[in-house]
């Protein structure tokens, strides 16, 4: 017996491991600079312990993978506009912890990040007007980006 993937199945895993790899490869790009992140630099007293950012970021990619597929799946007017809105997400969000790691520099990485929040929230709103379920999937994102948002601007002030 042949066990048979359907398409839609198929679209639904690339849709994950996209932004699973994004995350992983930004990861594995910075993974010295998490090190003295983590190490040597003065963090506010409401940042994260270390082992937190790979869950959250697991769980946000696999979201933000599904609701990408979402979008994807239907085949309403404005889902390719939606989708290039995805992808420079995913860029931006790719290049943001090489900016704050790698080059250490935190106040340009705090103005990258802002614009990545916007570009995030006109994300959301292309989404929702595709699918709600989709634009709700990205909100625990957009929550922690904000948080991030805060936790860069704290450190920049704390170590500068």
């Amino acid at each position: 017996m042949k066990f048979k993937i359907s398409d839609s199945t198929k679209n639904l895993i690339i849709a994950i491991i996209i932004p699973l790899a994004i995350g992983f490869l930004s990861y594995l790009l910075t993974k010295d600079g998490i090190k003295a992140y983590n190490t040597t630099l003065i963090k506010p007293s409401f940042a994260p312990p270390p082992y937190l950012f790979g869950i959250v970021w697991t769980i946000l990619y696999i979201l933000m993978g599904i609701s990408s597929y979402l979008i994807y799946n239907s085949m309403v007017t404005g889902r390719s506009t939606c989708l290039i809105i995805y992808g420079l997400n995913l860029i931006l969000n790719f290049m943001w912890p090489i900016i704050f790691f790698n080059l250490e520099a935190r106040l340009f990485a705090f103005i990258f990040i802002v614009f990545l929040d916007i570009v995030v929230i006109f994300m959301i709103m292309c989404f929702h007007g595709i699918s709600k379920k989709s634009a709700y999937l990205q909100l625990p994102y957009l929550i922690w980006l904000i948080y991030a948002t805060i936790l860069n601007l704290s450190v920049y002030f704390l170590n500068r």
